[in-house]
């Protein structure tokens, strides 16, 4: 991989801003990529005070709109093509800092969610999106890791989902089955793998609850995914407790995770991961 130029022209005198990217230089098998998929809990509604910070040179993110790698920190993601920046902590430096603990491991994320995107076209809110055929979102995430993959030279680890509430709801609403978003999960597994590797590993965090809302849909939908996981190879359920959460407190609101439990998320996936 080329050296990457980590100065700037000042006022006719290069400066250093901190060249932290000597890590990228290894093996490719020492750089772990994952693409964050999903819709809101994977953009990230938490707070990034309460945020990890990653030790430098162990954590990068892609930047697609500008074709960079960049340390990872929250606000981790992008508003570029459909796709959303964490507002304003995340999942992610949890997630890698534990699993650069584990494996020694750079991580490199690929941040490819989107609020109130659905699974099934069914359950779409207009521009809220979809990650059907009939949507932006997969050729924007498929688009976005293609290019890492190229940029890093790393090896693509596995695609972590966050998603599901949208489905709830419209399961809830009676404008969709389980069976049609189960359906929709394993077409939507399948065409990834077409992407980007016919075995790249799929790591589900179940979906939680609703307050104010009925639970039946959102039992339908992790019943959903805990069937997907025992039906394809290498589809895992790695996050089971965010029905849970309501009562830890570790909500920012009536759907979305705080910054604590956006934490615990990320250190659970990354020792549950295989």
């Amino acid at each position: 991989m080329p050296t990457i130029n980590c100065s700037r022209m000042r006022a006719g005198k290069w400066l250093l801003i901190g060249c932290c990217m000597a890590s990228l230089h290894a093996g490719a098998q020492h750089r772990s990529v994952f693409l964050a998929a999903g819709q809101s809990n994977a953009v990230g509604k938490g707070d990034q005070a309460r945020s990890l910070i990653c030790e430098s040179g162990t954590a990068y993110e892609y930047k697609w709109k500008t074709d960079t790698l960049v340390s990872l920190k929250d606000p981790v993601g992008e508003s570029y093509r459909q796709l959303e920046q964490a507002g304003t902590g995340s999942v992610w430096p949890a997630f890698a800092a534990a699993w650069h603990q584990r494996t020694g491991d750079t991580v490199i994320i690929v941040p490819a969610a989107r609020g109130g995107a659905s699974c099934h076209p069914k359950a779409r809110l207009g521009a809220m999106d979809t990650w059907d055929t009939t949507g932006s979102l997969f050729e924007a995430a498929v688009g976005k890791t293609t290019a890492v993959l190229q940029k890093s030279k790393g090896v693509l680890k596995g695609i972590i989902w966050l998603q599901g509430e949208r489905d709830a709801n419209a399961i809830n609403s009676g404008n969709l089955t389980t069976a049609e978003y189960q359906s929709a999960l394993i077409g939507l597994i399948q065409r990834f793998r077409a992407s980007l590797g016919n075995k790249v590993p799929f790591f589900i965090v179940q979906t939680g609850n609703y307050s104010g809302h009925p639970v039946a849909g959102f039992e339908e939908v992790r019943k959903a995914q805990q069937a997907v996981a025992r039906k394809l190879p290498a589809v895992m359920i790695v996050y089971r407790d965010t029905p849970s959460f309501p009562t830890k407190k570790w909500m920012t609101d009536d759907i979305h995770y705080n910054q604590e439990g956006l934490n615990d998320i990320g250190r659970v996936i990354a020792k549950e991961i295989k």
